[in-house]
């Protein structure tokens, strides 16, 4: 089985796909399952994220159409930051998601990719600070699935990479609490198209969360155009058999569901 559980479409403020050619691209390659997970950034975002209404109503419409040709799910990228988490709780009770990517894609409103995050602070005090952010999150906030491309700091980081031992203390703590309420972690295979010369999250992350007894992984393309969707899905599974996971997931009703690599 091949499931895409990262995609993004016109439904979110960095990508112009329109959903139904996103899911023609997906059956044309022979994807099983993907599922929708449009951008919610609040603080940064608040006028570009996902029109949910319209979303879900576009999705429900797809759906039925596409039914006999793909399985199709409907969940978001949520964006949280420690100030924003009251926000989402409130979102999570209004919509019947299947899905929720916890990411962090900005810490106190500044955004890692145009580097107001990192500017003034040291390579250790900007990779640090934004793992300290991760696990305050999920300390106060349950209402999502995995954790989305758990170290994509390094993706703009210009200094490089920073050594693994130096954030493994603090990454071991997000991964227990992960594991400890039942959630899980994506690879995100955007690390190809990034020329990351590591998977997202790093094998040493992978192989971490796999020794404290993780098992619950989806595999996300991060996809935004068409030639993005179900990329390396196939081969990524493949890494994950050769880590010693037995399986990867997917996510109906917020619940997940297991598949044998």
């Amino acid at each position: 089985m091949l499931a895409d559980y990262h995609v993004h479409s016109e439904f979110s403020d960095d990508s112009v796909c329109p959903m139904e050619t996103v899911i023609k691209y997906a059956i044309a390659q022979k994807l099983d399952e993907i599922c929708f997970t449009e951008h919610i950034d609040y603080g940064v975002k608040t006028d570009l994220n996902c029109d949910c209404e319209k979303s879900l109503m576009n999705f429900k419409k797809y759906r039925q159409i596409y039914k006999d040709k793909i399985n199709l799910k409907w969940g978001m990228e949520f964006g949280i930051q420690t100030k924003t988490i009251d926000q989402y709780k409130e979102l999570f009770k209004k919509y019947p998601f299947d899905f929720i990517i916890c990411s962090c894609h900005q810490v106190d409103n500044l955004e890692f990719w145009n580097y107001e995050f990192q500017k003034n602070k040291t390579q250790a005090q900007y990779n640090l600070r934004y793992y300290a952010e991760i696990l305050n999150v999920i300390r106060q906030y349950k209402d999502y699935s995995v954790i989305g491309h758990l170290d994509m700091i390094k993706r703009y980081d210009e200094c490089g990479d920073y050594p693994f031992e130096k954030t493994a203390p603090i990454i071991e703590e997000i991964l227990k609490q992960v594991i400890a309420d039942k959630k899980g972690i994506e690879v995100n295979t955007s690390c190809y198209r990034y020329g990351i010369k590591d998977l997202t999250p790093s094998i040493n992350i992978l192989k971490m969360y796999k020794q404290l007894g993780g098992e619950i992984i989806t595999i996300g393309s991060d996809g935004h155009k068409e030639g993005q969707y179900g990329f390396k899905i196939a081969e990524t599974q493949k890494i994950l058999k050769d880590l010693g996971f037995k399986y990867f997931y997917t996510y109906d009703k917020m619940q997940p569901m297991a598949h044998k690599l």
